[in-house]
Order: C-alpha cells, then structure tokens, then sequence
C-alpha cells in the first residue's frame, strides 16, 4: 500500500494538474486556493525543537543503564582480539533482533550491523562502535576484571579492553535501546556500526572500518553522517571533549630489516654487525622529527619493536625494527617516509650491510566536520552543562573510525571515564580503568545527539 502524500505535496500536486487545465478566471481562483492551502500547510508543520526528546531520553537511559552495565561486566570479562569477536558479536547480533532491528552479521569478518528506521522519512545517522581487545594482561581491582588468555603471534598473551571497546559496545547497545522506544515519533533511520578490529587485524588479514567499506556497508545503508566515541582516562565522568577539524592522527606501521653477517661474539671484525647498524638507525631515525621537519608540525617517529640475535656470544645476521608514525598532513607523512629510507640507506651502506623497509599507511587522519562538530558542542552543552564540555588538543593516537568520517561527515568525541577520587592509566596499559558510570552519560550524550539530527536535519 503506497503511502499518503503529505499536504505539501497534496496541494503542488493538485497545482500542477490544474495548471494543464486552462488560465481563465475560474482557474486562477482554484490556483489561487491550491496555493493558499499550500502555504497554510507549510506554516502548520509541526516545527521539531532541539532537545524535544532530551526528558524522554534522560528517563529511558535511567531505565536502561542498569542492564547496560551488565553487559559490559560480560563482555569486559570476556575480551576478544581483532577478528575474533565471535562471542561478542553474538550478543550483539541477539540485543538488536531482540529491539526488532534489522541485523546484519559477518560484516568484515565478525561485524554486526543493525538498522533502527524511524516513523517518518528524515536523514540516516550511522553510530560506530569497536569491539576488540588488546593482547594485555589486565591488572585491575575491578571485580569483573578480566583473566583471559589466547595466543598471539606465536606467544600465549593475556586479553583485555584496556581501551574502553567494551564500554563502547555497551553504550551503542544502550543507544539502540533508547532509540528503539521513540522510533514511531523519530524521523530517519539510525545504522549501527558495531565494528571488529579496530586496534588492527592481525598480520597478513583484513578487516576494521576499511573492510567493511570495502564490503559496502555505506553503499548499502548510505548514511549523511557518522557519530564515534572514545573513552578518555584524562576526563572524568559527566565530561565530554570534543574538537572541530584534525582530532586523531593518522597511523602508519613500518618494518625495518638490518641485514649483515653473522659471526662469534669473540671475532667482530669477521661480522657486519646488524645490532650496531640498528642501534644508530633506531637515533637516527629520531632526527627527522627533531631536523627534518617544522618545529610546530605534529609528528611522531616511534620504533616499538627490537629483535634480533639467538645467544649472548654470537653476532646475529640480521635485526628487525617495526614501529609506527604518526600525523596530520600528506606531506608530512611523505617527507618521513622518504627520510626513512635515506637514513637506513646511509647507515646500512656506511656499516657494510643492506636493508629492506616495508611503509604501511594504515588510517588516515580523524577530521572532524567543523559545521557538524559545532552542533555536536551545542547538543552536550545543553544536556550536560557548558562546563563539562571541553575542547581537547588533537591526539597523536589514531582511529580508523576516520575511514567512516572520510566517507561522509563525522563527528567523533571523547567520554570522560574516570570516577572523582579514583584514578586510571593511560590507554592500552595493564591498568587503564574506566567507571561504570561513564555508560549512562555516553548513552545519553549520543542518544541525544542522534536525535537532534534526525529532527533538524543534516
């Protein structure tokens, strides 16, 4: 059954039919009275406020919560690497049928995609949420901390969200919940993103945010834009940051191969020593970012991984170096990655030996959209108070979600986590912690601004 026209459109309909019928007298007077209906209905519209649904959102996130938190219990004690998030990914997948969603599995390897449509045509706002967890063994007080162990590259590692996915998952479930209830008064369609492998595939796969553009998934639910979060150790909860333009760095990953020749440690003359070429590469490589570069240029060289030699007496023959870069400009990251391979060019040759350099762009550079950003600021002012909303400087960490906001224009911000009087480390290490309160203020903060967009437009 096709659905009525709306007045608007009843009344140009029937102007344009009587406009074939003739000009004559009688016709202008109907023409005349199709316009004034017209206009009259534009004026009765039912203008949408900003904020008409905050009440309504601020109750069903009380409700809500609860259950949320529960659900990050489950999935914080039960962490999942890269590609791996089976179980996860089942509880989502179970959640967003239960909501009556349209639901989407084995997106990019174990992504979940579910479709929440509004009572009326209006704009599609996509929600991103990550799933995986990091090869770290937690060391929390936390009573659902996590205790799980798995093999990663050949080496048996403990697992945990020390990057606050779980909390990301729960609260984007949260949001689903919360829409769902106001989906008969909501114009549009909401499309959440519930996506693997954020932190990277492991070697030699694909998959995160470019894999699952690579299957489509924005070609298929064509979303206006894309809202992400992040929780932030340095906010406390009630607090969220958020910055126009560059946000998060972009990531790159190099591998570096010092070759030589292999000898006794007693003979070094009969060696060309990798470990003393790569010792000078790892200083070197330092120089680009202190002499190669502007002084004010973001920018990061960093060589996170040494390894190289069996046994203490003998000189190995070759040393592997593998790290990332990081910045904000094309050609920032281009002088780096030719400055790489000069230096390890000059100093392999200077020591005897040869090199290979293997430079991977991985993600781009997290913008975010200035004119959505502003309205993003406006939303959290409103419901969290003008003081709770910072303007955080621009991280050198980096964020595939910047695959999506390259798409279409995003907007993705940072979620205070940490409870007052309690503290956390940093992101990625054994001790990072985020509060159980922090879920109802994402949950409200995106529920709320997915709601203001829908209603006002894109």
């Amino acid at each position: 059954m096709r659905p009525e026209p709306d007045p608007i459109r009843r009344s140009f309909h029937r102007f344009h039919q009587l406009h074939w019928l003739g000009t004559g007298p009688r016709h202008r007077t109907l023409l005349a009275a199709v316009l004034l209906v017209a206009v009259l209905a534009v004026v009765a519209q039912p203008a949408v406020a900003a904020g008409a649904f905050d009440q309504q959102i601020e109750q069903s996130v009380a409700a809500v919560a609860p259950e949320m938190i529960q659900i990050r219990h489950r999935i914080h004690q039960n962490p999942e690497l890269g590609n791996r998030e089976t179980e996860t990914a089942a509880l989502v997948a179970e959640r967003l049928r239960a909501l009556g969603l349209k639901v989407e599995t084995g997106v990019a390897k174990t992504g979940v995609v579910g479709l929440l449509e509004g009572g009326r045509p209006g704009p599609t706002v996509a929600v991103r949420a990550d799933m995986d967890a990091l090869p770290v063994t937690e060391q929390t007080d936390l009573p659902f901390a996590s205790t799980k162990k798995t093999e990663y590259l050949g080496q048996e590692v403990g697992v945990a969200h020390a990057c606050g996915h779980d909390v990301h998952t729960s609260i984007a479930l949260g949001v689903a919940t919360v829409l769902a209830g106001l989906r008969d008064q909501l114009p549009g369609k909401v499309v959440f993103l519930f996506q693997p492998a954020e932190e990277g595939p492991p070697p030699g796969e694909e998959g995160g945010a470019k894999l699952m553009l690579d299957e489509g998934v924005f070609d298929r639910y064509k979303p206006d834009v894309v809202f992400g979060l992040h929780s932030f150790p340095d906010l406390q909860v009630g607090q969220v940051g958020v910055n126009p333009g560059p946000t998060m760095a972009s990531v790159d990953h190099f591998v570096a191969e010092i070759i030589g020749k292999q000898a006794h440690g007693a003979y070094p003359s009969l060696s060309i020593d990798p470990v003393v070429m790569a010792a000078q590469a790892v200083t070197a490589l330092q120089t680009i970012r202190s002499r190669n570069l502007p002084a004010l240029e973001p920018s990061v060289v960093t060589v996170g991984i040494i390894r190289g030699g069996e046994r203490f007496n003998i000189i190995p023959g070759k040393v592997r170096l593998e790290g990332t870069v990081r910045t904000y400009s094309q050609e920032t990251q281009a002088t780096i990655k030719r400055r790489m391979g000069e230096i390890l060019d000059g100093i392999t040759r200077a020591g005897g030996g040869k090199y290979t350099l293997d430079y991977q762009n991985n993600a781009p550079p997290t913008i975010n959209d200035p004119a959505l950003t502003a309205r993003a600021r406006a939303t959290f002012e409103r419901i969290l108070g003008a003081d709770n909303v910072v303007t955080p400087k621009p991280s050198m960490a980096g964020e595939d979600f910047a695959f999506f906001a390259n798409a279409v224009p995003g907007v993705y911000f940072r979620l205070g986590v940490v409870a007052p009087g309690t503290t956390s480390g940093a992101l990625h290490t054994p001790t990072f912690r985020a509060d159980d309160s922090a879920i109802a203020v994402g949950m409200r903060a995106m529920a709320t601004l997915v709601a203001d967009t829908l209603t006002q437009g894109v």
